[in-house]
């Protein structure tokens, strides 16, 4: 057994999910966890059952017994922290988005492959099980030709700090945008012919409720929304010419269910039981580092810099620059 012992750099919200599914995993552990404030990673060591806490990144890195680190620090911190990790030879997986923009992660993924090192960003959705299923009914024809796609993703988390920052890279694109996006990235590929959008903005100058339409060269069309202000139904649909799929929730699908062109229920998948989603991602670190490999094949870097890249132009658009850029 290839037991993986992960170190956790920074100490929120996302971190302590991060841990408690670590401590459930049979080949993987949440070993350490790093915070500029050590009495605050004491607290989420004690909190978590994490063995190890630590007062400095650097110091957690300097651990001969991590074999994979975690960042889960906000946005505009994400490309220090990966180099630094690189820079003592860890292998790491950044928390979504990678990084603030496509630019920083093309740096980050030519400095990891100089120096060896394996790389990913925690785009969760890629890894889970039930994508594969989609992929596997749309291969098989179950909807025919799929033509049109629609997804959206909004909460009402305006209550976030940093959401409404600026500063930290805030907004709805970056924080739950990137998942329809994603989502369409996988169904229908990046062979784009053009992209029309429109957002609006928090009184900060952030975005607040994004709709991108993509148009594909092939005649496909993926119509997007997401938002930071309202709460929405999650839903993805995929319309094709002998009927459609709905998924329910992109952000961890939860059903998958197959209408014919009469409209008729013809099939239900629902996912299979799970911690809470995050352990595939590190599980596929895991295999990944087990053969020697400096990224995975669910979250290719070249598929987050179309991402990113996407999302510069989008901003570009809408007039949003942060600080740090």
């Amino acid at each position: 057994m290839f037991e993986l012992k992960v170190g956790i750099l920074g100490a929120g919200a996302i971190a302590g999910t991060m841990a408690k599914t670590l401590q459930k995993m049979r080949k993987a552990d949440a070993y350490a966890v790093a915070s500029r404030d050590l009495d605050k990673a004491i607290k989420f060591a004690s909190a978590n059952g994490v063995e190890k806490a630590y007062g400095s990144y650097e110091e957690m890195l300097e651990d001969k017994k991590i074999g994979l680190v975690y960042i889960a620090t906000p946005h505009t911190m994400h490309f220090e922290h990966a180099k630094l990790c690189i820079d003592y030879g860890k292998p790491v997986i950044v928390e979504k988005p990678f990084c603030v923009n496509a630019k920083q992660a093309e740096e980050l993924f030519a400095y990891a492959k100089e120096k060896g090192v394996f790389i990913t960003e925690a785009i969760w959705t890629r890894y889970l099980p039930m994508r594969e299923t989609i992929d596997d009914l749309l291969f098989g024809g179950i909807i025919g030709e799929p033509k049109i796609l629609t997804a959206n993703l909004g909460y009402e988390i305006t209550g976030k700090e940093r959401l409404r920052s600026m500063e930290l890279a805030g907004g709805a694109l970056l924080d739950v945008g990137i998942y329809p996006l994603h989502f369409a990235m996988m169904v229908f590929g990046h062979d784009i012919k053009e992209i029309v959008s429109t957002c609006t903005y928090f009184e900060t100058g952030v975005d607040a409720s994004d709709s991108i339409t993509i148009h594909y060269k092939d005649g496909k069309m993926a119509i997007l929304s997401a938002s930071m202000v309202a709460t929405s139904d999650r839903q993805g649909i995929i319309q094709g010419t002998d009927g459609y799929m709905i998924i329910e929730n992109i952000n961890n699908y939860e059903t998958i269910t197959v209408y014919n062109n009469a409209h008729k229920k013809i099939l239900v998948k629902k996912r299979p039981k799970q911690i809470t989603g995050f352990e595939y991602e590190i599980e596929a670190c895991r295999i990944a580092l087990k053969d020697k490999e400096l990224e995975t094949d669910y979250a290719p870097h070249k598929e987050t810099i179309r991402a990113l890249s996407i999302m510069d132009k989008l901003r570009h658009k809408w007039g949003i620059k942060y600080p740090c850029e």
